[in-house]
Formats: structure tokens, C-alpha cells, sequence
């Protein structure tokens, strides 16, 4: 098994995505970043050198963004200019609506159901893993995935249905 620094730096990309999902700055994600691997040099003695290292600095983010950011009531969404340029270089004005809706409804969750979902999905974590990272039972962990996509799923469905424009009205001929 790689070594704790190596383990570090190859974990940084990842941490920055769960960063930037969470709290949707990337200066903001930075110092949540930078914050969480100055915690882990700093309290390397804790991590157990058996066990993979990506959980518990996932876990360590995530605690550090309940500590600095869950005093915020209101998150601003992001602009669809200031998305990560993966996401929406060069994408077609439909693929960008499409992605600014996904953000939104991702943002609407329920913190649980927003932290279980971005953990896996944009943290890279399994299921064991993003568990143990959020100190929660691995079922209830995949029960608040599965109520979180199915609740996008809503949204997705709820968007797609053209509102109907008139009520229904006989033709007369």
C-alpha cells in the first residue's frame, strides 16, 4: 500500500471535486482543500496505515465543511459561467440548461441525502467507505442514495413535462 504523502497527493484532486460539489467555489473549495490536508499532516498519528486514506480525509472535508459552511442558510447557485470547465466546455445551450438544473436539484436535496450522494458520486468513494466517512450504517447510506437519484429522477421528470398551455377546450367544428 502506498505511503501516507503518496496516498495524500494522489487523494488532492478527488478532495478538491467533494470540495467544489460541496460548497460550489472554487476559492472556497480551495481552502477547504488546503484546510483538510494541513488537518491530516497535522493528525497523521490518527490514520491507520492499513486502512486506505481517501475515506478519512474525505470524512475530515466533509467535517470541516459542516464546521465552516452549515452556518450559511443560503447557497447561492453557480453561474453557468464559473462551472467547471469538464463540464461545460464547449457544451451546447441545452447540455448547459440541463446542467444548471442537475446543480439546482442537487443543491434542493436534503444535507443527508446531498452529502451521501455527492460522497459516492463526485467523492469516488464505494459504498463501505462513504459509510464508514460518514460515520452512518452502510444501508442507511444506500437507502439515502437511492432516495436522493429518485427524488432527481422527479426533478428530471418534472422538467422534461411540458405545462400545458390552455385547458382542455372542445373545438367546435
Amino acid at each position: 500500500m502506498p505511503g501516507f504523502h503518496d496516498q495524500l497527493t494522489e487523494s488532492l484532486p478527488a478532495l478538491w471535486r467533494y470540495a467544489y460539489a460541496l460548497t460550489r467555489d472554487r476559492a472556497a473549495a480551495d481552502d477547504l482543500v488546503q484546510d483538510c490536508a494541513e488537518r491530516a499532516l497535522r493528525k497523521r498519528y490518527l490514520w491507520l496505515p492499513h486502512r486506505p486514506l481517501r475515506p478519512w480525509l474525505m470524512k475530515m472535508l466533509l467535517n470541516g465543511f459542516r464546521n465552516r459552511y452549515r452556518a450559511e442558510t443560503a447557497r447561492a447557485t453557480v453561474p453557468l459561467d464559473d462551472a467547471p470547465p469538464a463540464a461545460a466546455h464547449d457544451a451546447s445551450p441545452e447540455t448547459r440548461l440541463e446542467l444548471a438544473q442537475t446543480l439546482a436539484a442537487v443543491q434542493s436535496l436534503p444535507p443527508d441525502q446531498r452529502d451521501a450522494l455527492l460522497i459516492v458520486a463526485v467523492g469516488g468513494l464505494d459504498y463501505k467507505q462513504a459509510a464508514a466517512a460518514l460515520g452512518i450504517p452502510t444501508g442507511t447510506l444506500m437507502s439515502r442514495l437511492s432516495r436522493a437519484r429518485a427524488r432527481l429522477r422527479d426533478a428530471r421528470t418534472a422538467d422534461a413535462t411540458p405545462p400545458s398551455t390552455a385547458p382542455n377546450v372542445r373545438r367546435l367544428r
